[in-house]
Order: C-alpha cells, then structure tokens, then sequence
C-alpha cells in the first residue's frame, strides 16, 4: 500500500508525531480526518484526556471531550487491526457509530480495545513526544495540536 497523502504529521507542543494513515482498515474515517486536516480543525486542539499507561486523546474542539466536528457522526469501521503501543483509533460515546472528530493514540497494548474501536493508522515516528505529552482527566494546562499537514 502506498503511503502517497496518507501520512499525518501533527505538530505538537512536545515535537512532531508522524502517524501513517490506514485507509485500508477504515476508509471512511481516514477520509473525514483528511477532511478535517484541510480544514485546519485540528490545529490548536488540546490533548484533553491523557492516562498514563493507556492513551492521549485529542480531536475535541471544546478541549473537555464533549465536541466534535460540524459533520455527522461516522459509522463504524472495526477492524482487526490491535490496539498496541502507537496505534491510532476513534474515540467514540456509548454508540459504536458515534465517532467523530476525537481520536487517541495508545501508549501501550490496550487489547481490550480491540473490535470495539475503529482503528485508522499508526505511529511511525515520535511515539517519544507522544510520551511526554502531560498526563490528567482533565489535563490542566494540556499540550496542544499546533498543526496537522497531510502528505
């Protein structure tokens, strides 16, 4: 599979992070990040809810969890892809087709995830700045997206 437009780099308060998208697992996602990315709806965003041990997650245009983007929700795409250290999924409410514009990035195995969570990518560089992202349910003062490019 060629990675030609389906590499994400998210510039972050902490470093760079460069996360190869997987259209083949989850097409749609990956095309509604694309989506979002062009819009620059990701840059400024905060890692709201970061547990140590587990996940970062960000996406959230309210910086609390709560928001999304002005696009409906996403169907479900699950895969199965496993949710391993550097694994990229949708963060979703109670409904498995709730996902929208927040997503998390594991910073360990999180198998229990698994089938559950649609995943749409992985890190393939600056997993070390994903670990130096502050931790907090709510983070206080969180490290943030500066900007999110596509190539």
């Amino acid at each position: 599979m060629s990675d030609e437009g389906n590499t994400l780099t998210l510039e972050t308060t902490k470093g760079p992070v460069v996360i190869r998208m997987r259209p083949d697992l989850a097409p749609n996602h990956v095309a509604h990040i694309k989506k979002l990315v062009g819009e620059g709806f990701y840059d400024g965003i905060v890692f709201h809810r970061v547990i140590d041990g587990f996940m970062a997650q960000t996406g959230c245009p309210h910086g609390t969890g709560t928001g999304g983007s002005k696009y409906p929700n996403l169907k479900a795409e699950f895969n199965s892809e496993p949710h391993v250290r550097g694994t990229c999924s949708m963060a979703r409410a109670q409904s498995p087709d709730s996902a929208n514009s927040q997503f998390f990035i594991c910073f360990n195995d999180a198998r229990f995830l698994d089938k559950q969570y649609t995943v749409w990518g992985e890190v393939t560089s600056g997993m070390e700045n994903v670990d130096k992202i502050k931790r907090g349910e709510p983070v206080r003062d969180p490290d943030k997206i500066v900007s999110a490019k596509i190539s």
